[in-house]
């Protein structure tokens, strides 16, 4: 395993950069799951989607995808430490600070996004995303700034996956499907728990 560390294939890796790039691998597969139960939430909520989502439109899903991504608070927040002092808008920001992104509060800011509280999948179609824009797993270029490299990754496998869950037949039996900002990663309270239609919990 070389993983662009240089080494020829075959060398073993220390513990250390092995754990990360194990974590690296498994990282975007958690980030589905919780992507996914945000999916039967909302369409338990917004119903509507289904038909065009289970009639296979791919962009729709990937639009579905991404307001997903925008509306539901996968993580609140994250943080870095500053590698130098610096300024930002005035802000004096000393090195080894620890600095916090509301991811949540940008996703759901008014200035970037028309009615921010309404989960409107349409916004997406035909729209280029800026780097700094939409930021659910992180901002900018994720080689040189704070975002998940497994983002498309993401995209790809919760666009095929909310067609698929739109085509099933269930039922969502009665749970708490709250979701708690105090909670990192957030999620519904109970996840997400389905049925097949018919079939009692």
């Amino acid at each position: 395993m070389s993983c662009g560390t240089g080494r020829s294939t075959g060398e073993l890796l220390p513990p250390r950069l092995a754990a990360v790039e194990l974590l690296n691998v498994i990282r975007p597969t958690v980030a589905v799951c919780w992507f996914v139960a945000y999916a039967g939430h909302a369409l338990h909520r917004w119903p509507q989607h289904r038909q065009r989502l289970a009639a296979g439109d791919t962009a729709f899903a990937e639009a579905f995808a991404h307001e997903l991504r925008r509306f539901y608070p996968f993580a609140p927040f994250i943080g870095g430490r500053a590698v130098r002092d610096l300024t930002w808008r005035g802000d004096r920001i000393p090195r080894f600070s620890m600095v916090l992104l509301h991811l949540w509060g940008q996703n759901h800011d008014t200035e970037l996004w028309g009615d921010p509280f309404v989960f409107r999948p349409e916004r997406f179609l035909g729209h280029d995303i800026g780097a700094f824009e939409l930021v659910p797993q992180g901002g900018g270029d994720p080689v040189t700034n704070h975002r998940c490299p497994g983002e498309p990754s993401t995209v790809s496998i919760l666009r095929d996956l909310v067609i698929r869950l739109a085509r099933l037949d269930y039922d969502v039996p009665e749970q708490d499907l709250t979701i708690s900002l105090r909670r990192v990663p957030a999620r519904p309270r109970s996840g997400f728990v389905l049925t097949p239609a018919g079939v009692r919990p």
